[in-house]
């Protein structure tokens, strides 16, 4: 028996738990409960769904704002407000 765990199993009792039982009681009758090992799964995989969601809210927020300033500046430059261009002059020596 190398672990702890497998002298649980056993029915074996460790010494600092065999001094906390009250005395006459019935070994035989003893259950030690041991608590479930930690899990990282749950966390792990709300945070990667918290950091999903926030990079689909914000890419959604992207191109939204990229549909609302396309749409003004073709509602500007119908009602001749405002024209937009794209320039690219090149500067030659």
């Amino acid at each position: 028996m190398q672990l702890p765990e497998d002298q649980f199993r056993a029915g074996h009792i460790p010494a600092d738990i065999y001094r906390q039982i009250p005395h006459g009681t019935d070994l035989r009758k003893v259950v030690i409960v041991q608590e479930a090992p930690r899990s990282y799964k749950g966390p792990i995989v709300l945070t990667l769904v918290i950091v999903a969601g926030s990079i689909a809210v914000l890419l959604v927020i992207a191109f939204v704002v990229q549909v609302i300033a396309g749409a003004a500046i073709a509602v500007l430059s119908a009602s001749g407000g405002i024209s937009y261009t794209i320039s690219r002059n090149n500067k030659h020596k």
